[in-house]
């Protein structure tokens, strides 16, 4: 991921409140099945959309949410580095 944003978001209380949304609703579709019945599985695709397909993804995007702005790679002849940007 060369380019664009990856699975960052643009911004970090964006990326923690889908990561509320998302484990929040993955978590009470399973845990409410047994007060009100298989009705709850249907938070379970609310919970998927909102952490954009997969909770491991999620983890990832926080990290480059996280680190952007922080970090720079640059590739120079076949070898790529990661440096810390320098501040403004």
């Amino acid at each position: 991921m060369s380019e664009g944003r990856g699975f960052a978001s643009s911004s970090l209380p964006r990326h923690l409140l889908r990561g509320v949304l998302g484990f929040g609703s993955l978590i009470l579709s399973v845990a409410l099945i047994p007060a009100f019945g298989p009705a709850t599985l249907l938070l379970a695709p609310v919970g998927l959309l909102a952490l954009r397909g997969c909770p491991m993804c999620w983890a990832i995007g926080l990290a480059q949410t996280l680190s952007r702005g922080r970090l720079r790679r640059s590739c120079e002849d076949g070898v790529c580095e990661l440096k810390v940007a320098p501040r403004d």
